[in-house]
């Protein structure tokens, strides 16, 4: 019989334990069975050194909702030419607790304390991201610049 899954600290702690050891400093927990299904859903696990390059979503279904659930987030917005045009705070119970992304959007987040968890919701089926959904005018990730790069989008937020 199938039967509903709480959603509570012992589900996200493999997932926490997993993100301080994993190179990229971030793991996913799905919640859906399949990257097929027509929703993606997930609990996404991430350390403040983790780097998310700045990208866009350009696929019809593809916009994003991102809800801070432990920890807190920077959520940053960019132009066309990389500059910022918001950055904001979001934090678990806050006032500001996530975001919605609109197809076309440059953005990127950057987990502000350890153990921080979010979940993501977006269309499915899931596609793997393309060279023109990333920021040219930010750093790939690995490559030099990039914990510079957290920096200066930490620095947005003072």
């Amino acid at each position: 019989m199938t039967r509903a899954l709480l959603l509570d600290t012992d589900l996200l702690a493999p997932a926490i334990d997993a993100a301080r050891t994993t190179p990229r400093r971030r793991k996913n927990l799905n919640l859906h069975a399949s990257t097929d299904e027509p929703a993606q859903r997930f609990f996404n696990a991430m350390e403040p050194d983790s780097y998310v390059r700045p990208h866009r979503h350009l696929d019809a279904g593809k916009e994003e909702t991102l809800l801070v659930v432990r920890g807190s987030l920077g959520l940053f917005e960019f132009d066309a030419d990389g500059a910022v045009r918001q950055a904001t705070r979001a934090w678990a119970g806050g006032d500001t607790f996530g975001i919605h992304v609109p197809l076309g959007v440059w953005h990127s987040i950057v987990a502000l304390e350890p153990g921080t968890v979010f979940i993501e919701v977006k269309g499915g089926p899931y596609v793997p991201f393309s060279p023109e959904d990333f920021a040219p005018w930010a750093p790939a990730e690995g490559e030099a610049g990039v914990a510079d790069y957290i920096a200066a989008l930490r620095n947005q937020l003072d």
